[in-house]
């Protein structure tokens, strides 16, 4: 396990980081309400958004209250995955651009992106938040955290990813059928 102030110092970044995602997109949000994209999926937003704020909470109390004392090993395990979620996540982000939200917005006209690691698979930045919420608990000893909010980001994703996948439309669905939605697949097909 890393120490204690070392591990709040990263929550306080992740902290920074998710303002950060909040600010850009609310930019995102406003050039594509400009252009006609719609919003769906807003009630279960709200709830996305207060669990992901209280798994932050979660991570520091348990850590700082009943934290688990873990092999160092598997601290620095859980921290190399989070630097991989990391990256997955950029590359997601930086791949769709303006399109890239916290919300479900939507261009009806547009067509769907297929580069970068959408390539891939349909969900990469899920796939980084389901490797993130399984990691960064661990890396400061929150078994519990990581175990509950694991559950709670699995419910919520069966209910997002279906409405987004509803919103971006049939022709979403014909281009990303034949990809996981989480497991890359890298043959070319």
């Amino acid at each position: 396990m890393i120490s204690l102030r070392t591990y709040l110092i990263l929550l306080s970044l992740l902290v920074i980081e998710r303002i950060f995602e909040l600010d850009l997109a609310r930019r995102h949000a406003r050039r594509a309400f400009e252009h006609g994209a719609v919003e769906v999926g807003q009630a279960h937003y709200r709830v996305m958004v207060a669990m992901h704020t209280l798994f932050i909470a979660s991570c520091a109390t348990e850590a700082i209250f009943f934290p688990t004392h873990l092999s160092p090993a598997v601290a620095w395990i859980a921290l190399g995955a989070e630097l991989c979620a990391q990256a997955l996540r950029y590359w997601a982000v930086t791949t769709l651009g303006e399109r890239w939200n916290t919300r479900i917005i939507v261009n009806p006209e547009a067509t769907p992106v297929t580069g970068g690691p959408y390539r891939f698979m349909r969900h990469p930045n899920y796939l980084a938040v389901v490797i993130e919420i399984a990691a960064v608990p661990m890396i400061g000893g929150a078994i519990i955290t990581a175990i509950v909010f694991s559950i709670a980001n699995a419910l919520m994703l069966a209910v997002r990813i279906p409405a987004e996948e509803r919103a971006m439309g049939q022709h979403y669905q014909g281009l990303f059928n034949t990809r996981s939605r989480f497991i890359p697949r890298f043959r070319h097909q």
